[in-house]
């Protein structure tokens, strides 16, 4: 796999990030078509709402944590499947539309995610730079993180169960932290049965 990587697009109005994934073209564009789940597993968004506001239509409301303080936001974004991956516009805000784009791999396929900015002249967006979601980067190493457990596990109906009606609504904090608690409880059972193969070992 290679590693995420951000650079400006044609124009210094867009940013990109392209890594590659073990999914075939159109798994990974079915698994495109999700919106919601997409954008919930960028780790630097808390989402207060989603809710549907018309066809192919979304109005969701959080804070972004990519910027130091954070900001809130609140958005209406319209989505365009296309037959390489999906076009999503945004009613306000800097951010104009977010492209996902697919294309097949020797090994897999290839996803290449790229915001647009031209909507907001260079002079806006400089007077607005506290706006500026500076989450590309990490949301696509988390994506690609994703696909690759998602290519695994996927078949395991009680691990998709998890992902979409627990891991999914949660935010990113509670993740990092459910992480953290799931890996001393694996650890305190490796001790455990540790201790119990010493007891068994040295006086039976």
């Amino acid at each position: 796999m290679t590693e995420p990587s951000a650079a400006p697009a044609n124009t210094e109005d867009a940013a990109w990030a392209s890594f590659k994934t073990p999914l075939d073209k159109t798994s990974l564009v079915d698994f495109c078509q999700d919106v919601e789940r997409l954008i919930r597993i960028n780790p630097y968004l808390e989402f207060a709402r989603w809710e549907p506001c018309g066809s192919n239509s979304f109005r969701f409301q959080g804070r972004n944590l990519s910027q130091d303080p954070p900001f809130d936001f609140e958005l209406e974004l319209h989505v365009e499947p296309k037959p390489d991956g999906l076009h999503i516009r945004y009613n306000r805000g800097l951010k104009s539309s977010t492209t996902f784009s697919v294309k097949s791999t020797d090994n897999g396929s290839e996803l290449t995610i790229t915001e647009d900015y031209a909507a907001v002249t260079e002079k806006e967006r400089q007077k607005r730079l506290h706006e500026v979601d500076r989450s590309l980067v990490k949301w696509a190493e988390d994506l690609q993180g994703y696909l690759i457990r998602w290519d695994h596990w996927s078949w395991f109906s009680p691990w998709r169960c998890y992902m979409r009606r627990v891991w999914q609504p949660m935010k990113p904090t509670a993740r990092r932290i459910t992480y953290i608690l799931l890996w001393i409880s694996v650890v305190e059972i490796a001790l455990i049965a540790l201790g119990v193969a010493i007891y068994f070992a040295e006086y039976r």
